[in-house]
């Protein structure tokens, strides 16, 4: 039979033991947080080279866009718990005959790709060349009918992801507000 006043001490004892765990400390010397430190120079570094490759933004093909439809770069929505990754791969046909046309529509070749906060270095230096037609450049725009609640964190998101792209050599462009980040 269940007894409450028995069972609470083995219950508590057992969440203790299985279920309650936290994570171990990233790096807890000196020495192995000087590690994990140069890791992610390293790996910002190896981003910041691979981004080289495309070349500078061009403000002139791209400050006069104002919508998301007509823009052809990658961008970025911004939501409380993750990004979309908008991509539009290059057309493969390079003959103006048809292009956006029924046989090649632009639609098809747009890829929309949820991605971790921590996975967003990876995915701009994964994105062809080809698919940056106004240089290292990316919109960004916070998502649409967010509840209230999670406002801060989606500023939040929005803060960090400006700053890491910063820190790759990709200028962030706001369309909604016409502006750089």
């Amino acid at each position: 039979m269940f007894n409450l006043r028995t069972s609470l001490p083995a219950l508590s004892v057992l969440l203790a033991l299985c279920g309650c765990h936290t994570a171990p400390p990233a790096a807890s010397t000196p020495q192995q947080r000087a590690q994990a430190l140069a890791e992610q120079r390293a790996q910002l570094e190896t981003g910041r080279e691979q981004m080289e490759r495309v070349p500078p933004p061009s403000k002139n093909l791209y400050m006069a866009i104002h919508t998301f439809e007509s823009w052809e770069n990658p961008y970025l929505t911004v939501q409380a718990n993750m990004l979309e990754l908008h991509v539009t791969l290059a057309d493969a046909n390079t003959t103006p005959i048809g292009a956006g046309g029924m046989m090649r529509p632009v639609g098809a070749r747009r890829q929309v790709l949820n991605i971790s906060m921590d996975k967003l270095g990876e995915a701009m230096t994964a994105i062809p060349q080809t698919s940056w037609p106004y240089g290292r450049v990316v919109a960004i725009e916070e998502a649409h009918n967010t509840p209230r609640s999670a406002e801060p964190a989606v500023r939040r998101n929005l803060e960090v992801a400006v700053r890491s792209l910063n820190d790759l050599g990709i200028e962030v462009y706001d369309l909604s507000e016409g502006s750089l980040r």
